[in-house]
């Protein structure tokens, strides 16, 4: 099969598309065509070895062999383990690889159950929401579950004031919709050419930190989630109200399955909806990268595979 493979560290151009084997499922593994995958901004942090634990886990000096990057994935089952119950071949799923990556592959092998322990609980592979494309459905697992554990993090409730730094971005413009739906008030901070985009799905008030500092505005917030992590909590000191929450994407709960299918029900409820920018081929990932590492993308980043 083909896949994108990390050859070395550093620019998008040591992303190279190679024949690898196709991977064959184990007994609670569910094979998925793999039809879309994205972008990631994680995904450019472990190529750019950013920050540099990255070579712990991926390797010292160089990846290692036929590292395969993409973090989440859609695409339609394949085959399934024998001992598989939940899933059948054809079914159409999205699913989050997680740092296991992978998703740059024309294949992908998930498993259904997960074992914690002496327990089981649901692997992070669920049916494809019915109203989301490939390209859409595959944008969601990583950057959506990011922004929902986050958010149950800070206990965010009706009433709460919320204030998004990267408010345009994948995190951002999911966390934007799921703060709403909880009944928050939103502050989004962005460019001003994103303010049309931020506030078509939600936001009530934004902020252009091109011209603003918002550590320094006067109002108060219940939560400060900085979503690009270019800030500190020391420095939202000012504008977070007495017991408010300083929130950014580390120490996150623990993400289970029944997260992936909570999200699957708002979007189909249209609660929900990925933000697309751009969409690339296959055969244009170091493009795709290269625009990423730009960091002025508008929501997520697809990558069609097939």
């Amino acid at each position: 099969m083909k896949a994108v493979i990390c050859t070395k560290y550093g620019i998008p151009e040591v992303l190279q598309i190679k024949e690898i084997i196709k991977p064959k499922p184990k007994n609670n593994e569910v094979l998925i065509k793999v039809y879309a995958t994205t972008a990631h901004i994680g995904d450019t942090r472990i190529r750019r070895v950013d920050p540099f634990l990255v070579r712990l886990i991926f390797g010292l000096f160089r990846p290692r062999k036929n590292l395969t990057l993409g973090l989440e994935i859609s695409g339609i089952i394949e085959d399934v383990g024998k001992n598989v119950k939940s899933f059948k071949v054809g079914d159409e799923v999205f699913a989050l690889t997680g740092f296991g990556l992978g998703g740059y592959a024309e294949y992908r092998c998930l498993p259904e159950k997960v074992k914690e322990g002496k327990q089981e609980r649901k692997g992070l592979v669920a049916i494809k929401p019915k109203n989301l494309t490939y390209e859409e459905a595959a944008t969601v697992p990583a950057g959506g579950l990011t922004a929902l554990k986050n958010l149950q993090k800070a206990k965010i409730s009706k009433g709460h004031k919320i204030l998004i730094n990267g408010a345009s971005g994948s995190l951002g413009t999911y966390a934007i919709q799921l703060a709403k739906y909880y009944g928050a008030e939103v502050t989004a901070v962005c460019s001003a050419q994103n303010f049309d985009l931020v506030k078509s799905i939600g936001a009530d008030n934004v902020i252009d930190y091109t011209k603003e500092d918002f550590t320094q505005i006067q109002d108060k917030y219940d939560i400060v989630y900085d979503a690009v992590m270019k800030s500190k909590a020391s420095k939202c000191r000012k504008i977070l109200k007495r017991n408010s929450v300083f929130i950014n994407n580390y120490r996150l709960p623990k993400i289970k399955g029944d997260d992936l299918l909570y999200l699957k029900g708002l979007i189909e409820k249209n609660k929900l909806k990925p933000v697309i920018d751009r969409t690339y081929s296959m055969e244009d990932i170091v493009e795709a990268h290269r625009y990423v590492d730009k960091g002025h993308k508008k929501g997520n980043v697809a990558i069609r595979m097939r």
